[in-house]
């Protein structure tokens, strides 16, 4: 893993799961929770900085507390109780896709003097795919677990991972091998 100081972004795992598609996201999410906890434990005990990147789900108060109980009443009450922000993580909300369009996201990494991102989440195929691309273009240096990664269909997850490989060149090594300095 680099050298340079890291950061733990953990995208859109506070959900509804309420749309289309959203049954089977939440199957295939469930599969990874465990990982991305063991992750943030380990990366917490590191030293490193824990974002969470999340829709907003129409709640433009910029308010965790009122988004989280939001999801609660969905199917997402599952992950969030296995993943719920500690008081110390950041919380940062976005209008779309990518963690970096509309946030203060690329602020706050310069503030801590990041330089590396682990990204995990939902959905693979989409957010953390447009978060990997506006990562690379920004130069972060980038590790994605593909086992902390997650979307509708195992073939849009496998295709998000090519594309990653191929185009973003991210270390893609396992959650459980990623070890921190």
């Amino acid at each position: 893993m680099s050298q340079e100081k890291s950061a733990l972004l953990i995208i859109d795992m506070i959900n509804t799961f309420d749309f289309q598609g959203g049954e089977v996201l939440y199957e295939n999410t469930m599969n990874i929770v465990g990982n991305i906890r063991d992750l943030k434990k380990k990366a917490k005990e590191a030293g490193l900085p824990i974002i969470y990147v999340n829709d907003n789900y129409g709640l433009w108060q910029d308010n965790m507390n009122d988004i989280i109980e939001e999801c609660k009443k969905g199917k997402g009450k599952d992950v969030i109780e296995k993943l719920h922000p500690d008081t110390d993580d950041y919380f940062i909300i976005k209008p779309k896709h990518s963690c970096f369009f509309g946030t203060q996201l690329d602020i706050l990494l310069h503030q801590l003097d990041v330089k590396h991102l682990i990204l995990t989440g939902i959905a693979g195929d989409i957010c953390v795919l447009y978060t990997a691309n506006d990562a690379y273009m920004r130069e972060y240096d980038m590790s994605i677990p593909k086992d902390c990664m997650a979307s509708e269909t195992e073939e849009d997850n496998e295709s998000a991972i090519r594309i990653i490989k191929k185009t973003i060149d991210a270390d893609m090594t396992s959650s459980k091998e990623m070890t921190f300095k």
